[in-house]
């Protein structure tokens, strides 16, 4: 009933090892990819209750997870988990979003509360980005653009009720497969960070993408673009192509999508 996928790059198997224990735990699972984007193979992966799959370089975090998704469309199964390494949840609420997927086939796309580990919630519930939302306001003074992110990050919907959003966090992506199968896979031009913007959008235009607070998982959120120069520039030159693609200050999808979105406040 469902697949998973994890992308892998030089991370320790003890690391891996209990993610792919607790979605082991469930009988909706049927498969487990572990994609490694790895320099050099790593013993022990293959030892897990996965399927390994090593590709002797960094294809990219979307082009990794299009190789399960592949699978999973190639093998009829209705769901894929995309679920980064650094998440934790209990092993029941599998069993409670597929419920909830089942019974409600308008939904292409789920993700649940996300919480850092001291419990806060992170505030992953999103507008469709302009650039100043994703480029440009990072070199502005937080007080300067505080109000902006307070609308772009949906903060008044409180974060306790179910939402349609147009655009929700690749760190838990549970999709329907009929869904992937419309609107297509990542957009491998994206080696990271924009991909789950684009397809989110696109699902959006053709299902509901939702918000489910009714469960939580824990998200081990490092920022990495914010301290590494390096990181920064693959974030930077990854917007630039997301908004080559969709436009930068001439979208009129994203005005219209983003102006219908409810608990909004108007700037």
């Amino acid at each position: 009933m469902l697949n998973a996928s994890i992308v892998v790059y030089n991370h320790k198997v003890t690391e891996i090892a209990a993610l792919v224990k607790i979605l082991r735990k469930s009988t909706a699972i049927s498969d487990i990819f572990l994609i490694d984007n790895s320099p050099k193979s790593q013993s022990g992966f293959d030892r897990l209750e996965a399927t390994y799959i090593f590709n002797d370089k960094n294809l990219g975090y979307g082009a990794a997870h299009n190789i399960a998704l592949r699978k999973t469309i190639e093998n009829g199964i209705p769901y894929h988990l995309v679920v980064n390494p650094d998440i934790e949840f209990e092993d029941d609420i599998l069993y409670k979003i597929l419920n909830y997927m089942n019974n409600n086939t308008e939904i292409g796309q789920l993700m649940p509360k996300i919480l850092y580990p001291n419990g806060e919630i992170q505030n992953l519930c999103k507008l469709i980005p302009t650039p100043f939302d994703l480029i440009f306001r990072r070199f502005l003074p937080q007080n300067w653009t505080k109000k902006r992110m307070e609308r772009f990050e949906m903060r008044a919907s409180g974060y306790n009720q179910i939402l349609n959003v147009p655009y929700l966090s690749g760190c838990f992506m549970l999709l329907r497969t009929e869904a992937i199968k419309k609107v297509g896979l990542f957009d491998e031009r994206f080696f990271m960070y924009p991909e789950d913007i684009d397809l989110t959008r696109r699902i959006h235009k053709e299902f509901k993408t939702v918000f489910f607070p009714e469960v939580h998982v824990i998200h081990n959120h490092a920022q990495e673009s914010y301290t590494s120069f390096r990181m920064l520039f693959i974030h930077i030159s990854n917007m630039i192509k997301y908004f080559n693609k969709w436009g930068w200050f001439f979208d009129k999808e994203r005005r219209m999508v983003n102006n219908e979105i409810k608990y909004v406040k108007k700037l």
